[in-house]
């Protein structure tokens, strides 16, 4: 049984957890809380892949002080040797009496083992406090170790009516300033960002993340979605500071554009087609093996409506300018094909409305129905 004093730390150490966001993967965001006689004598967090864990950071700062104390932390302590120790001998050494967990850990390698490792060294251990929280804190890790496939965000800038650009192509800027800072912050809160060949030909975007330290870590993966390698290898996007740049190409794609865009930095991988193009599908298993766990797919509109029509996105980020563009011809938010039927559309669930300068943000849970085959 949890008292309003274990909810209070632990609360705290989702928090500490939090701070890191966007910077753990393929890791997850954990926090620490070391409390002796009721004080916080020590906290800390994880901060990037490599770095001391959480629960080393925070009994670090307790020092002699941890013994006998009490550990909140909001996963499961690891008890394998991967870049770093296992913090249950951290634990252990220090002395703690008490480990007090939100949820075990999914992956393979702990799973339950770290508790066993504990207890079986005397320690006494609760686990599930504040589940849900820890979980919705970490749920593109959990999604990661389960399925092995990403949590994807669906993230269009947008007219009321759906438009995201004009008839001929234009489309800066739909959305104000202060939207489109909110949308580079975004960014750096995923390990990769998703557009398709038809954004970089049309814009030459480069994916800014801005933010003070947008150039120390690189920032998350650029993913062009490129079936026959239409990327200049001149683009902006190869020419710039920031994450590594992934082409994504399907089988058959002419050899002497790969060699070029390889020379220009690319890394090109190839997958399975789909429909005239990359299969979004097999896209993401390629991101999902190579550890990037929580996805941002921008767009143009043919590819956010290629996941929908796939049945894929667990989040929908919306900015909507207020502004009406109507048009027959102009560039719809979500493409594809679209489902047959109303029933079989997808559902935002859960949605959040703020203002960010003159737009609005609807942020939701993002329920995809079956579709019937014709």
């Amino acid at each position: 049984m949890l008292t309003p004093a274990d909810r209070r730390f632990l609360a705290r150490a989702i928090a500490l957890a939090g701070r890191a966001r966007g910077r753990t993967s393929p890791n997850p965001m954990v926090g620490a809380v070391v409390v002796s006689g009721g004080r916080v004598i020590g906290e800390g967090w994880h901060t990037r892949p490599g770095a001391p864990h959480a629960e080393v950071v925070a009994l670090e700062r307790a020092g002699a002080r941890a013994r006998g104390a009490r550990l909140y932390v909001n996963l499961e302590p690891c008890c394998h040797h991967g870049r770093t120790p296992p913090c249950t001998d951290a634990i252990l050494a220090a002395g703690v009496a008490e480990v007090v967990a939100s949820m075990r850990d999914p992956d393979r390698r702990v799973n339950g083992r770290g508790v066993r490792v504990l207890r079986g060294a005397g320690v006494r251990v609760r686990v599930g406090g504040l589940r849900r929280e820890a979980a919705q804190l970490n749920e593109a890790f959990l999604r990661w170790q389960r399925a092995g496939s990403p949590f994807v965000t669906l993230k269009a800038g947008m007219t009321v009516d759906g438009r995201i650009a004009t008839s001929s192509g234009e489309s800066r800027w739909i959305t104000s300033p202060a939207a489109r800072a909110a949308a580079r912050r975004l960014r750096r809160r995923h390990d990769a960002v998703v557009v398709g060949v038809g954004t970089i030909l049309a814009d030459d975007p480069v994916l800014r993340t801005g933010g003070a330290d947008a150039v120390l870590d690189g920032g998350p993966a650029r993913v062009v979605l490129d079936s026959r390698l239409r990327t200049p290898p001149g683009a902006r996007i190869l020419r710039s500071a920031g994450g590594p740049v992934l082409v994504i190409t399907a089988a058959g794609a002419p050899a002497g554009r790969r060699r070029r865009l390889e020379r220009a930095g690319a890394v090109v991988i190839e997958v399975a087609g789909g429909a005239g193009g990359v299969d979004i599908r097999e896209a993401l298993r390629e991101l999902g093996r190579r550890g990037l766990a929580n996805v941002l797919i921008e767009g143009g509109g043919e590819v956010l409506g290629s996941a929908l029509d796939a049945g894929i996105g667990d989040r929908v980020v919306l900015f909507i300018a207020p502004r009406l563009l109507g048009g027959r011809t102009a560039r719809p938010a979500f493409g594809g094909t679209g489902p047959g039927r109303l029933a079989e559309s997808a559902e935002l669930r859960s949605p959040r409305l703020r203002r960010v300068g003159a737009d609005w943000l609807v942020e939701a849970r993002l329920v995809h129905r079956r579709r019937s085959v014709s």
